[in-house]
């Protein structure tokens, strides 16, 4: 059997998997933040969807890294690892960046000013995910 296979599922596994935490933190906070907007009759801002759904983008990342593999004619262990750390790393940038969008979605809800800061934040947390798989897929 080779192993090496299992590194493109693995890319986008875990990738995927940071993905759903992430946006899960992001949701729930949301979700918090909108029932704190509603309770006290001021409207609530749709832009908070914006940080929820930006930890989605990891698992195109880890899909590209994942085509990546897959078109290697004989992939060996070092693809498996290469598919395994490259996913979780961007799994967690992914988890991250949800807490991010979490406190961001808290703040904006409260204040209503920073949208533009708090995607900045996003963007600096995206950044390790676009990172890792640029490298990764020079090493491939």
């Amino acid at each position: 059997m080779n192993f090496g296979l299992l590194g493109f599922s693995a890319a986008i596994a875990f990738a995927a998997m940071g993905s759903a935490i992430g946006a899960g933190a992001a949701g729930m906070a949301a979700v918090g933040a909108w029932k704190k907007c509603f309770a006290q009759n001021r409207p609530a801002p749709f832009m908070l969807v914006a940080f929820v759904g930006a930890p989605l983008t990891q698992i195109i990342y880890g899909m590209i890294l994942m085509n990546s593999i897959m078109a290697v004619p004989e992939p060996t262990m070092a693809h498996l690892g290469i598919g395994l750390f490259g996913g979780i790393a961007m799994g967690f940038s992914a988890a991250f960046q949800g807490k991010a969008g979490a406190a961001a979605s808290d703040a904006l809800a409260e204040t209503g000013k920073g949208f533009v800061n708090y995607m900045m934040v996003l963007g600096l947390v995206e950044t390790v995910a676009l990172f890792v798989m640029v490298f990764l897929l020079g090493t491939i």
